[in-house]
């Protein structure tokens, strides 16, 4: 049974990366690090073909992350080419998310088996039907956002402090110890955010005996000292600017300058009123089941919501930031399922059966129709991987990526017509290298203008309101200059076809239709 509750987890973080193989622009740096790596090496010649030099965004990120997970993932690419399962680099993009997945579905793992041995077999159970029923965690866990590196070392930590028998009051003292050193790491170098995490759990742990004062100073202060010296040596290298230690950076321009106010502002509630619930779905009214029926769950989850209360003291806020507080609420709410499950009663447990079997019906359905959303929400991943095959084998091939496109999946894995080539099967492509252009702001007049731009991949205002509307070439544009190609469709709503009505029970999920409409346009110039 421990077996099939770990594949479980894996096939779920596989299939969704399978499902939805393109990414947006929030993993972009992570993504395209690890491509650098994979590609040109870490040698000093290599770095000025890096793409974060070019595309640096609004601050600096580490790659240690990435530096791990293209160095795990040579290997396995090595093995899948030897196979016959890598044809393109489009397929080494997935081999690589494939792997970021595995690690992330190996730490819910542990997990689980700390909350079997802490809370039960059936407590194990539910959080792992949960835990796989939900979306935002298992479709993310495959994504190269830091948050997700992040998550890995999160899971692993909270793994060592529940790991121990049903009434134990303390994990031993150098477990305790591993984990905040695990912690501390993670807040220095992958996400800066865990370290509201880490301040409550501490107080928490100081207070119950589970560590000293002193070796809580002295592991905090030497793990920190050792990963602030990784991460400036590291990014230092990588960014060519010394000293840099990028979650410093991060905090200074994010909430001492307040500049993350800049990508919006919500309510103080927001957390809990909105990306809790849409992350946690059925599991969030479970949740406060298990926080009642449990002592051991008031003591897990108290510091969770601390977490989450000083994080709402920021303005702008993002699921992604208190992502780490999701395998822990399912925790509570698995084992509220598991109190409604085991009443005394036969009756009340048979009851209590089939509304726990509901929520999770609630959130398989849920899932699913987030799941096709997102399967068509990368319009610039489909247009680009069309456009390879629609001019495979043409030489002197320029394409503009519209910033859409870039956005939507147009990543550098997917420029499988233009150096470097990794893989055998690229090699026949070598006389016919393309260039892939994402300059930005460029008006159409300049586009026409630049006579070595011989194909645009542009954004559709029917879709988006761009401000440049480079759609509109092959609408207004004087006849001549562009020639229409091809549209790609994006994800738009959902509505209810009228057809369905009165067609039999069978067809009752036909009502509901989802409605695409054209986001990019592939124009080549005549």
């Amino acid at each position: 049974m421990s077996v099939v509750l770990d594949a479980l987890f894996l096939l779920t973080a596989w299939g969704h990366v399978f499902l939805a193989p393109f990414t947006k622009v929030e993993e972009s740096f992570s993504l395209h690090a690890t491509h650098d790596v994979l590609m040109y090496g870490v040698l000093p010649g290599a770095l000025p073909n890096y793409d974060h030099f070019t595309f640096p965004g609004a601050v600096p990120r580490t790659f240690i992350g990435s530096l791990l997970l293209a160095w795990i993932s040579t290997p396995v690419l090595y093995l899948a080419s030897i196979a016959g399962f890598e044809a393109s680099k489009v397929d080494v993009q997935v081999t690589v998310r494939l792997v970021l997945a595995t690690f992330n579905a190996i730490s819910c793992c542990l997990l689980r088996r700390a909350v079997a041995r802490r809370f039960g077999s059936s407590t194990s159970v539910f959080f792992t039907l949960l835990s796989c029923t939900q979306f935002h965690v298992p479709f993310w866990m495959g994504r190269t956002i830091p948050n997700m590196f992040a998550l890995i070392t999160t899971n692993i930590a909270m793994y060592l402090l529940m790991n121990r028998a049903p009434k134990s009051a303390r994990p031993h003292p150098s477990v305790t110890a591993l984990a905040f050193s695990l912690l501390t790491f993670t807040a220095i170098v992958l996400r800066a955010e865990v370290a509201l995490l880490v301040v409550p759990l501490a107080l928490q742990y100081l207070l119950v005996g589970g560590i000293s004062f002193f070796s809580l100073i002295k592991v905090g202060g030497l793990t920190a000292v050792a990963s602030i010296a990784a991460t400036t040596l590291v990014d230092s290298y990588f960014w060519q600017k010394f000293p840099l230690w990028p979650e410093l950076h991060s905090i200074l321009f994010n909430v001492v300058e307040g500049k993350s106010a800049d990508w919006g502002v919500s309510p103080f509630r927001e957390y809990f009123t909105t990306h809790l619930p849409k992350m946690l779905l059925t599991a969030a009214p479970l949740s406060l089941v298990g926080l009642f029926s449990d002592a051991r769950i008031r003591a897990l989850l108290l510091p969770v919501v601390l977490f989450v209360l000083a994080l709402s003291s920021l303005a702008h806020k993002e699921w992604r930031f208190i992502v780490y507080a999701v395998p822990l609420f399912n925790v509570a709410a698995a084992r509220g399922a598991a109190w409604i499950v085991g009443r005394r009663r036969r009756w009340l447990g048979r009851l209590g059966l089939l509304f726990v079997t509901g929520l999770l019906a609630v959130n398989c359905g849920l899932t699913y129709a987030f799941t096709r959303i997102s399967m068509e929400n990368y319009p610039g991943g489909s247009a680009l991987v069309r456009f390879n095959e629609i001019y495979a084998g043409q030489p002197d091939v320029h394409v503009h990526l519209s910033n859409l496109a870039a956005q939507t999946g147009a990543s550098l894995f997917l420029q499988t017509h233009t150096p470097p080539y990794i893989l055998s099967t690229d090699t026949s492509q070598r006389h016919h290298d393309w260039t892939y252009d994402k300059t930005e702001n460029l008006t159409s007049v300049s586009l026409t203008a630049s006579p070595e731009i011989t194909h645009l991949i542009a954004e559709c205002p029917d879709y988006l309101d761009a401000k440049n509307k480079l759609c509109d070439v092959w609408r207004e544009w004087p006849e001549g200059q562009w020639r229409f190609v091809e549209t790609v469709k994006a994800f738009s709503g959902w509505s209810v076809s009228p057809t369905a009505f009165g067609s039999g029970l069978l067809q009752v999920f036909d009502m509901i239709v989802m409605v695409k409409n054209d986001a990019l346009v592939i124009l080549e110039r005549k």
